[in-house]
């Protein structure tokens, strides 16, 4: 791996970890073990680095959730797949959890790609619900629009209700009553 994709795997990590405004230039130097100045090299600076690294997050956050929306199984199945995707839930989500970084969220360059990914997101989940509407697997008075939302917002609030108990009960017991929602009674 080349130094710049060492800062980038670096800045991920520290990202996630600690979010942007904690995450110093030398701190991503030392965690990748590169050289004083290589991010200066590769990148205009620690934003410039950290929009590559959230567009990284945020490409391998859309290539996962694809597999579930594009696999096997009636529209509802392919929800709640994407619901139950396997995820580090006591880290929180490394694409959302940025949202809680003022840092972040009042720079328009490293907020665009998670606006991005969240949208793209909730179209996929709302053309899934449509086409469960139309097939009678959603029930008729829930808008998929609606539940797309509830669907993703449960998916953030249930990271931070298992962070808060330091265990992975919580973000289970939301998916699962997201999932009961779901069916048709």
């Amino acid at each position: 791996m080349d130094s710049r994709e060492k800062l980038i795997a670096a800045a991920r990590d520290l990202l996630w970890r600690d979010g942007y405004s904690a995450t110093s230039p030398n701190r991503i130097q030392k965690h990748a073990r590169v050289g004083p100045g290589s991010m200066y090299h590769h990148f205009d600076g620690k934003s410039d680095l950290a929009r590559e690294a959230i567009v990284r997050e945020a490409e391998d956050m859309r290539r996962r959730a694809a597999e579930s929306f594009e696999g096997t199984g009636s529209p509802i199945t392919r929800v709640e797949a994407y619901l139950w995707q396997e995820r580090e839930i006591l880290r929180g989500c490394p694409v959302g959890g940025l949202l809680q970084d003022s840092g972040v969220v009042h720079d328009r360059t490293l907020l665009s790609p998670i606006q991005e990914t969240f949208s793209w997101i909730l179209s996929q989940v709302e053309g899934l619900l449509s086409e469960a509407a139309e097939q009678g697997e959603l029930g008729p008075d829930l808008a998929p629009h609606d539940v797309a939302a509830t669907v993703v917002a449960v998916i953030q609030g249930a990271y931070v209700l298992a962070i808060s108990q330091q265990s992975d009960a919580p973000y289970r017991s939301a998916i699962d009553g997201a999932i009961a929602l779901l069916r048709p009674r």
